[in-house]
């Protein structure tokens, strides 16, 4: 029953693997549907997948110096293990390439150095300015689907999700869809100085969580655009050597296989594969033109031997378009990526799917300069989209087991036990419990934990939320410790005044104690000032705790986007809360001992954080720099004597200032710089 379900999906499903007579896997076997060009190659361990809505008679199956095996095809779905002879009278010479490949007369790295030549004088790079309309969607798939996990127990009363599998393409696993997330973007770019480019999102929709735009800031995480002509490939964190590199000779072997017409270009098809193990590349195939020397199509694969936490597999395509003789444009980007906790093939993971497709391009139009420039963008019509719009501004239709996607979803969310997994995977992601409408519970972290002063503490908080949009949000705790028998809390609101240049006003107050001097560049916000109380699991002395009062007025606005100004005044109260440990003593000015310091000061703060991503349009927004990009934040603090009973006068300058590097293939450093 289980296969006669994958076989109402297509007419013929093949699943196999391609081996010599000694039982040795054939790589890069070439199996075809005979009389069709549906087509594919085994990969390094001779394994392959096919499949067709049409049906066919025979599997031809061919390798140079090996006999063509033709294999009598079934329909629905089969398994094949296909022994190829060793060919005889074939050819006077056989050349099998294998291990190095030498680079002196090679002529695929003649062609190569003429891509180097020529890469920077083609696609977009041929124009000053550009534009074109961006579709994107990212889908996620349970793999590695069994009947043993289809008799799963979270599964009762679910079991409808199980109408959608269907058989992957590339792997030739059995696969769930689970989500999918579609965007629709208008690009505008110029390539003078100042080189500028600006995303604008239209559109977008989620798959059952149609405004959540945290779980958007990460999808938009999980996959970073890139260049395949670029010497690396960032994929999650990890800097992978391009085939198409001019450091690509050191990493790789390159092999000239064959010639052919693609369309009306005459192009030259490039094999490469790794020259050693356990380094960050791929194995694949393109095909380059004969006259621009642009690529035309390419496809690899990032090799096991990658090491790639969580990361089991990496495929990607990338297919161009013939604008004229010389330009040559991305038309369509498909990456899949199968995350699973260990290399097993029959390990259960998730294929995270990207595809973006490119149209309507249009060249050298002027516009102002405010195209270019990434704005803030404050209008929730574009997360509610009508289904008219998506019909129209789909660069390519979804597939019947996407549009299932949606229509299980919808069904799944009047099923209960689906209520509660979600339930507990909003918890995960947000840190906050949704116990009733317009309530949240939260953080859930922090209800429980332990410091010397207080023992053991327990705290219960919460905040408004209609949607991730609310324009205005309230947020407040009560607090009390065990061993100090004393109650605390804190609660604040901030209000969204103007979305477009993200005026915001808050007001916060608390009583509560915490570790001051953690960091040079303390901040005065209510809510974040929980250093050493909220978890059970603290590290380091946390004896030494201050008992603060504190109340804090502030607006900030962002004029420009990414660039953040703050402006604000606080009174605070502080003393030991642990006398017997450590005190703030002082002596005033007619030589009396003070135990506590009332302090009022006002404060300016600039927070800069160029190329951050910004997702929603509320009071509070989802955020993320990619780990990429640089934060600066100077801060100018006034302390006021005699202000409501403050004790001094004073200047404080805090400086900060962090940036992330991509270490080639060794991997990250992140180094913070820090001054007050």
């Amino acid at each position: 029953m289980f296969f006669l379900v994958l076989g109402l999906q297509a007419q013929i499903k093949i699943t196999g693997l391609v081996i010599d007579e000694q039982d040795e896997p054939v790589p890069f076997a070439n199996i075809i549907f005979k009389g069709s060009i549906d087509g594919t190659i085994s990969d390094e361990n001779g394994r392959f997948y096919l499949e067709s809505s049409t049906y066919h008679k025979e599997l031809e199956v061919s390798f140079l110096g090996f006999e063509t095996q033709l294999i009598p095809l079934n329909k629905g779905s089969m398994n094949l293990r296909i022994v190829l002879a060793e060919g005889r009278d074939q050819l006077n010479e056989v050349r099998v390439y294998t291990g190095r490949v030498k680079r002196k007369n090679n002529p695929a790295i003649d062609i190569l150095k003429k891509i180097w030549a020529k890469k920077r004088k083609n696609g977009l790079n041929m124009y000053t300015r550009y534009e074109f309309d961006r579709y994107e969607k990212i889908e996620f798939d349970l793999n590695n689907i069994d009947e043993k996990l289809m008799d799963k127990k979270v599964f009762n009363g679910m079991e409808m999700v199980f109408d959608q599998i269907d058989t992957s393409k590339i792997t030739g696993k059995v696969y769930l869809p689970i989500f999918i997330n579609e965007s629709v973007y208008k690009t505008y770019g110029k390539n003078i100085y100042p080189r500028k480019k600006n995303n604008l999102l239209l559109a977008n929709k989620n798959s059952g969580y149609s405004d959540n735009q945290a779980l958007i800031s990460f999808l938009k995480q999980l996959y970073v655009d890139f260049n395949i002509y670029d010497n690396y490939l960032l994929f999650f964190d990890k800097k992978f050597s391009s085939p198409l590199s001019k450091l690509g000779p050191d990493v790789y072997n390159y092999v000239l296989t064959d010639s052919s017409f693609i369309g009306n270009k005459w192009c030259y098809n490039i094999l490469f594969y790794p020259r050693r193990k356990n380094e960050l590349t791929f194995k694949g195939d393109f095909w380059v033109s004969d006259t621009t020397f642009a690529i035309k199509e390419i496809q690899m694969y990032a090799t096991k031997n990658a090491n790639v936490n969580w990361v089991k597999e990496i495929y990607i395509e990338q297919d161009f378009e013939v604008l004229n003789d010389s330009v040559f444009l991305l038309k369509r980007d498909y990456i899949m990526t199968d995350f699973a906790l260990n290399q097993r093939d029959k390990s259960k993971g998730v294929y995270g799917k990207r595809t973006t497709l490119f149209d309507n391009h249009v060249f050298n139009v002027k516009r102002p300069d405010e195209f270019y420039k990434e704005q803030i963008q404050d209008n929730e019509e574009m997360y509610n989209r009508s289904d008219d719009f998506w019909a129209k501004n789909r660069q390519e239709e979804l597939s019947k087991d996407e549009i299932g996607i949606y229509n299980m979803l919808d069904t799944l969310q009047n099923v209960k036990r689906f209520q509660q997994i979600n339930t507990v995977g909003e918890i995960l992601a947000s840190g906050y419990w949704n116990f009733t409408k317009g309530w949240d519970y939260g953080p859930v972290l922090s209800t429980f934990g332990y410091n010397d002063i207080e023992g053991f503490r327990i705290r219960l908080g919460g905040r408004t939320y209609i949607s991730q949009n609310d324009k205005a949000r309230a947020n407040g705790y009560i607090a009390y410790g065990f061993m100090d028998k004393r109650f605390k809390y804190g609660i604040e609101g901030k209000l969204l005044l103007k979305g477009k240049d993200r005026w915001v006003l808050s007001l916060g107050t608390m009583h509560d104690i915490e570790q001051l001097g953690v960091s040079l560049t303390t901040a005065n916000e209510v809510l974040e000032r929980s250093f050493a109380t909220t978890s059970i699991f603290t590290s380091g002395d946390n004896s030494k705790l201050s008992d603060v009062d504190l109340t804090n007025f502030k607006v900030s606005v962002e004029p420009v986007k990414n660039v953040e100004l703050r402006l604000g005044t606080t009174f605070k109260k502080l003393k030991s809360a642990n006398p017997e440990v450590f005190n703030v003593d002082y002596y005033d000015e007619n030589g009396d001992i003070q135990s506590s310091t009332e302090q009022v000061d006002v404060s300016f703060a600039v927070q800069y954080t160029p190329n951050r991503k910004s997702y929603g349009f509320g009071v509070e927004r989802s955020t993320s720099n990619g780990g990429r990009y640089p934060t600066f934040f100077f801060s100018y603090t006034r302390g006021l004597k005699d202000v409501f009973n403050s004790d001094f006068d004073y200047h404080k300058l805090q400086f900060f200032y962090e940036q992330p590097y991509q270490l080639g293939l060794f991997g990250r450093l992140k180094s913070i710089f820090e001054i007050g």
